[in-house]
């Protein structure tokens, strides 16, 4: 599939009439968890892409370029409310949080599986393994909460687990920025990689940050918090792998161009025939806003699409399952590692006075930690810890259900 080659509508007739921004919304019961998952992944790659245009907005001075800017603009915002609205009415915020984490887990491990850039590797499976802990912690707190098994939300095709503590991620936040590609260089799956993963971590980030004051519990919204710092961290690593050398219109035209990427896979891989419908649509949608970023590439810049994205033609497309093996392999690998400057480093191999220790001194380490504390008010009320994992913790210091660790990856001496 090349979208180059498609036809579409031109800009001025690319709008969506009111009456059909509000769709009918999923049922919750009934519809694939991968279904929700790419509900949350369109929902936060359409907020990058109109972040992205108002900040270029206000960076240029050309009027044409900020007309093309404001209209795509209008669109692509009247495609995100559509998308956003496919969330339903009964739909609790916890119930979508663990949407949000199943996202995060399954798509980084997606993602990492098949990269071939070293770079890129070591960041989605270091950020794989502390969303995979988010994942356990929000778990927890809706069978506190709510009574629910977040194992029938994931329709058992994601384990729930510990992964990397959460009181462990709190690092100092330079070492978070990791070296970036060369956009000439690289290969466009990784930059479609890099682009995807930027989005969605800040979706989930955005969500998070602004929906603690709306939980109904002092814990929870402590725990929003807390996580939601962890996904600044991890928005902060996503972007500093992004080519920051690239014009202004070549991101643009990338942008684009990883819509129509996500677009298609979506429509390619989904199940529910009225959303297939909509990314379809929005698919066509897409391609507009891709020519029309191109042509202005071309004009301001003299600049073929095709240095940014080859002959147009799509790498693998994404397709989001189940990667509970992979997580396995990389939890018995990787857990203690921890961000070291440009690299990730054994928390055992860090000098004693290595600015991550500090760091975790100031914020406070486990105690009155809403991450830690929602795992011991679990096994407190139900007599361990909430899981769904189909064998044995591949991490022996994980495998304990009454008590939560708080020193594995953390400390120089785990126990």
């Amino acid at each position: 599939m090349n979208p180059f080659e498609e036809k579409c509508k031109t800009l001025d007739k690319n709008f969506i009439p009111l009456k059909k921004m509000y769709p009918k919304s999923y049922n919750k019961e009934r519809t694939s968890p991968y279904t929700k998952t790419r509900v949350i992944l369109m929902n936060g790659t359409e907020f990058e892409s109109t972040w992205f245009m108002h900040q270029f907005a206000r960076h240029c001075d050309e009027p044409e370029i900020c007309s093309a800017l404001a209209t795509v603009r209008r669109q692509e915002q009247q495609q995100q409310k559509r998308i956003s609205c496919l969330k339903p009415l009964n739909e609790s915020i916890l119930e979508t949080t663990i949407g949000y984490e199943q996202l995060a887990v399954d798509l980084t491990a997606t993602l990492a599986r098949n990269e071939r850039d070293e770079n890129n590797i070591k960041a989605l499976n270091f950020a794989l393994l502390e969303d995979f802990d988010h994942l356990y912690r929000y778990a927890n707190l809706l069978m506190t909460d709510k009574g629910i098994e977040a194992e029938t939300l994931v329709g058992k095709l994601t384990e729930i687990m510990p992964g990397r503590p959460t009181v462990a991620e709190h690092r100092f936040p330079d070492d978070d920025l990791k070296p970036h590609m060369d956009g000439d260089k690289a290969d466009l799956y990784s930059k479609l990689v890099a682009s995807t993963i930027t989005a969605a971590e800040q979706q989930t980030m955005n969500y998070y940050m602004n929906i603690a004051q709306w939980y109904k519990s002092d814990l929870g919204r402590k725990l929003y918090s807390e996580i939601a710092m962890i996904e600044e961290a991890h928005v902060s690593q996503y972007e500093s792998l992004k080519d920051p050398n690239m014009t202004w219109l070549e991101q643009w035209v990338l942008h684009e161009y990883t819509e129509c990427w996500l677009y298609y896979s979506a429509w390619e891989d989904e199940s529910d025939e009225a959303i297939k419908k909509i990314w379809a649509e929005h698919f066509k949608m897409e391609v507009c806003h891709l020519k029309t970023a191109a042509k202005l590439l071309k004009k301001y810049e003299n600049t073929p699409y095709a240095k940014v994205v080859g002959d147009g033609r799509f790498p693998k497309l994404l397709k989001i399952g189940s990667n509970k093996d992979y997580i396995r392999r990389v939890l018995a690998e990787t857990v203690t590692l921890t961000a070291d400057n440009k690299d990730y480093s054994d928390i055992s191999k860090l000098p004693d006075g290595h600015r991550y220790f500090e760091y975790q001194r100031y914020m406070g380490g486990p105690d009155g930690n809403a991450s830690h504390l929602v795992i011991e008010k679990a096994i407190e009320k139900l007599g361990k810890d909430y899981r769904f994992q189909e064998s044995d913790h591949p991490v022996k210091e994980l495998r304990d259900r009454t008590k939560d660790n708080t020193t594995l990856a953390r400390c120089k001496k785990a126990n």
